[in-house]
């Protein structure tokens, strides 16, 4: 532990300034992430969560130290953690095409309100490298993950198509070109069929070059990626 932060420690009015400081800058470092890449909970949500939690550790530590309540002072930082699952729930959805969106947006509310509890409990050290380690997981992590999913062998494909014949060609090509289908859904979107698969691409293979010669053939409308 850094000795020169033991002043900041004790339970003062410094000491809480510079708590509740440090849980803003550290939900807002984590938030302004979020935000840039267009997320419903962004800058100002991640601050709100983090500054919350600091203040339930806070009051905490106020009762038990300057009110003499003798009580858990564990207890209102426990319902922190419990109930951030509710707002983190409200950011996870569920696609039309069976995507699931907002799970890294839910865990970094969830991070934000242990991070809230951190500076709250004066715990300066556990709050500042924490929120280091998440940005990078966000902003470095991310793109080497991008790569690696980029380079993966198994590759999600959303495919539309005019009628059964057409999804017929298409698996026909499959197979000539020893393309594995690992899984496979059919149904509609309106009135369009569409077929959602699991590909599975050998490295020889180019996926864009599959998704040019899918478009190629005879009653198929159009090829994702999902």
């Amino acid at each position: 532990m850094l000795t020169f932060l033991d002043p900041l420690r004790d339970l003062s009015f410094l000491s809480v300034a510079a708590r509740l400081l440090l849980a803003l800058l550290c939900g807002g470092a984590i938030g302004i992430e979020r935000s840039l890449k267009r997320r419903a909970a962004g800058f100002r949500t991640h601050i709100l969560i983090c500054l919350g939690a600091a203040m339930t550790t806070l009051t905490s530590q106020y009762l038990y130290l300057s009110l003499h309540m003798y009580t858990d002072i564990a207890r209102l930082g426990a319902q922190v953690v419990a109930g951030i699952g509710f707002i983190g729930a409200g950011t996870i959805i569920v696609t039309r095409h069976r995507r699931v969106k907002g799970l890294t947006t839910a865990a970094g509310l969830w991070t934000s309100a242990i991070i809230g509890l951190c500076c709250g409990a004066g715990y300066y050290e556990g709050a500042v490298l924490a929120t280091v380690f998440i940005l990078l997981a966000e902003l470095l992590f991310s793109r080497l993950e991008f790569r690696i999913m980029n380079n993966a062998r198994l590759v999600s494909l959303r495919l539309e198509y005019e009628d059964a014949d057409a999804l017929g060609r298409a698996i026909e090509y499959f197979r000539d070109c020893d393309l594995k289908i690992d899984q496979m859904e059919i149904g509609k979107e309106g009135d369009m069929p569409l077929a959602s698969m699991i590909l599975e691409v050998h490295r020889k293979a180019s996926l864009q070059d599959v998704i040019q010669d899918l478009l190629q053939i005879d009653g198929i409308l159009g090829v994702k990626t999902t």
